[in-house]
């Protein structure tokens, strides 16, 4: 039987070191971190997630600025408030919740952050960091992913890891973190060919495809450590439940180690977008970054 990793401990963990760290950044230099976030629309989900975001940066003592925008609201009226934030040194951290309406353009959206505000870390400057080792900032998902590998497995090197997933957003800088950690790293995606022996093979696996139980637990290696990031809302015995791209009650048989759905990544994501604000207001000030934040929160 599969050790649950159990991300939403191991983020409230990490939401009060970083809570810790703010107080001590306004205390010896007067500096509160300040996140703003965007939502565009009415989307249930969206708006779910931005009150999650908004409520833990208040927890965290951060400043928390919203700015909920009309779904037919223009792109230029949304480039403009961008614009605004860029200049206020009152905001650290800017994200617009995505998927945005059909008339504004997703690309030029995130090109107009300014790059040290981006706290998603998908502007182009950032994507670029990281490709090439540098310390821009890094997207929240793989950033939450990788800690609770690290937390779990300790020296990640010389395994074999699957990316199930080749998005700009989760499966490519997954796959560059774990390269990072010096892993035989393969992105596989639903078109592969023998994507079950892709599986099998992998030692760790992280599955963000947005397939509801895609990967069965006969796909899993015995012993493998396997990352669900999927997030998939399905209709089950005439309820909705959420549920992840591993089939979780066939998986927690074969896996070592597993994230469950929900109560796994998710969490980690809104606690590392917290920690990636916090180091944006270190950098802006010209402050040394905050080192061993995940060592002071699991110790």
């Amino acid at each position: 039987m599969a050790t649950i990793i159990d991300g939403k401990h191991y983020a409230e963990r990490l939401r009060a070191e970083i809570g810790r760290q703010v107080v001590q950044l306004r205390e010896a230099h007067l500096v509160t971190p300040g996140l703003a976030v965007i939502l565009v629309g009415e989307d249930p989900a969206s708006q779910v997630y931005v009150r999650n975001k908004a409520r833990q940066a208040r927890e965290a003592t951060m400043a928390s600025f919203e700015y909920r925008l009309p779904h037919g609201v223009p792109q230029e009226k949304l480039l403009e408030l961008i614009e605004r934030l860029n200049a206020d040194p009152a905001v650290h951290g800017i994200l617009v919740q995505l998927p945005l309406p059909p008339q504004v353009d997703a690309e030029r959206v995130i090109n107009a952050i300014r790059p040290d505000k981006d706290i998603d870390g998908f502007h182009p400057v950032n994507v670029g960091s990281l490709a090439t080792g540098g310390d821009g900032t890094v997207p929240c998902t793989p950033l939450g992913c990788m800690m609770l590998l690290k937390h779990h497995l300790g020296d990640l090197s010389g395994l074999r890891a699957l990316v199930l997933g080749r998005s700009n957003i989760v499966g490519k800088p997954m796959a560059t973190l774990l390269l990072r950690e010096n892993c035989t790293v393969t992105i596989a995606h639903s078109k592969t060919v023998g994507l079950d022996e892709e599986c099998r093979r992998a030692d760790i696996l992280i599955a963000a495809v947005g397939r509801p139980r895609m990967v069965p637990g006969d796909w899993i290696k015995p012993g493998a450590t396997v990352i669900d990031v999927g997030i998939n809302r399905i209709e089950e015995n005439g309820k909705a439940r959420l549920v992840g791209d591993v089939d979780f009650d066939s998986a927690v048989a074969t896996a070592g180690a597993i994230t469950p759905v929900p109560g796994g990544v998710g969490p980690m994501t809104i606690a590392c977008l917290l920690l990636n604000t916090l180091e944006a207001a270190c950098r802006q000030h010209g402050l040394p970054v905050p080192a061993g934040v995940m060592e002071a929160a699991w110790g």
